[in-house]
């Protein structure tokens, strides 16, 4: 298929990315964020291309935009498009650039939301902006979703949208989103492009450790910190069980293939060594998982406190939960009680798919030296509320990186940044791919 996308396009991507990082929309969690003024932004130049988009809010500020774009195909289902809109916080001291600054630099675009997600959020807005230039309409109706709080609980984006304006997503049976069909290079040539066919669920925890108050030169076995600590050691340090989805399988098959490894799946260990750097891909969703990541108690040295407390970053696999809930019963034992503190669902989605055969063609036709793979994602997305309505989620977001560029470092990290040569790659991936789906 010829080139179709136009060159302003390829501008407005880069500009969209750089203005959009420049409207701060940090998520501190507990409500702390403002994403209207990006929403605002992104709904102006949805109705710059005569696309009529509908602001959102559930909370006073933390605004949604959704628009609808009809197909020719009336019997054909819907697909939703969905990018968020707020970033985690960003401290300006350790970058090399502001992280608000949207500053263009040797090719590169910098700034928080670079690469989680407001490169998106601009390809969606590229895209559709060129097709209404050119008078295009895709086969199926899209539906484009710009959201608030995924950083956090969701309850102010996805979450709302789903439980109180399920109408606007009528028809639609898959979504598309963030993390997949990016460039990893293997060290040996060899370009990997991932696309998302699942995610882990998410079960961030909250344990709670009671006891004795008393003075600390006294001897207390009631001691709440003590009781948390042991807790915590036993979560910490157990070795979760292997478990195979769909979807891992289907990814150690496709990789196993490509290096010319038999794919023996009663060893995945020995595989993986075998598969070298690129089994970084596979490896964070094999089992389920429990990192502490929190701790508070007491109020004074000499003070024994009456309770302690601790957070756990839980996640589990597709069908894990049940697995989950029993082994954290039995780590924590009789003296913690734990509860979810924000718990969301795991997603398994079908590798053998059209709109998945869709992806990978389109990758193929723009990076025909790479090879395309589905993985499973470590974290999680707004699929996961969206997946309410019965839509299916897959992770594309396609750029094509330099080697060298470490992608999962761009994720939260210090210096997050996007080429411009990945964000055009980008418009023109997606654009081939939602003409065709």
């Amino acid at each position: 298929m010829a080139e179709q996308v136009d060159e302003r396009a390829l501008d407005e991507v880069v500009t969209y990315t750089s203005d959009l990082i420049r409207i701060d929309t940090t998520n501190r969690g507990g409500g702390d964020c403002r994403e209207r003024p990006a929403a605002e932004y992104a709904a102006a130049r949805l109705a710059d291309a005569g696309i009529e988009p509908l602001l959102l809010e559930r909370t006073k500020g933390r605004a949604n935009v959704v628009a609808r774009i009809e197909g020719t195909d009336p019997s054909a289902d819907a697909l939703l498009l969905h990018g968020h809109l707020d970033v985690v916080p960003a401290e300006a001291a350790g970058w090399r650039v502001h992280p608000f600054s949207g500053e263009i630099r040797d090719g590169v675009v910098w700034g928080r939301g670079a690469v989680d997600m407001k490169n998106m959020d601009a390809m969606i807005l590229a895209v559709v902006r060129g097709w209404a230039r050119q008078g295009v309409r895709p086969r199926r109706d899209i539906v484009i979703a710009f959201t608030a709080d995924e950083e956090a609980s969701a309850e102010d984006g996805s979450g709302f949208l789903a439980d109180e304006h399920p109408e606007l997503f009528e028809g639609c049976t898959e979504g598309v989103s963030e993390s997949g069909a990016f460039t990893f290079h293997d060290g040996s040539g060899r370009q990997i492009y991932p696309i998302a066919a699942g995610e882990r669920g998410t079960a961030w925890l909250k344990l709670t450790a009671r006891g004795r108050a008393g003075h600390g030169s006294k001897v207390n076995r009631d001691n709440a910190v003590t009781r948390l600590a042991g807790a915590i050691a036993r979560i910490g340090a157990h070795e979760w069980p292997l478990r195979l989805t769909p979807t891992v399988r289907a990814a150690l098959t496709e990789l196993a293939a490509l290096y010319g490894l038999e794919t023996d799946l009663t060893d995945v260990d020995a595989l993986l060594e075998k598969l070298g750097p690129v089994a970084a891909l596979v490896e964070p969703t094999l089992r389920n998982s429990a990192n502490p990541t929190m701790l508070e108690a007491g109020y004074k040295i000499n003070v024994i406190p009456g309770e302690a407390v601790a957070h756990v970053d839980g996640r589990y696999m597709p069908g894990g939960e049940e697995e989950f809930r029993a082994t954290l019963d039995r780590l924590t034992g009789p003296d913690v009680d734990w509860e979810f503190h924000h718990r969301e669902v795991a997603l398994e989605s079908p590798v053998a798919s059209p709109t998945f055969a869709g992806m990978r063609a389109a990758v193929e036709e723009f990076a025909p030296e790479g090879h395309v793979v589905p993985f499973c994602m470590s974290g999680g997305t707004d699929a996961k509320q969206f997946s309410r309505l019965g839509i299916t989620g897959y992770g594309f977001t396609p750029l094509k990186l330099p080697d060298g560029y470490d992608y999962a470092a761009m994720f939260h990290g210090v210096d997050e940044r996007v080429p411009v040569e990945a964000l055009h790659f980008g418009v023109r991936v997606l654009d081939r791919f939602l003409r065709t789906a």
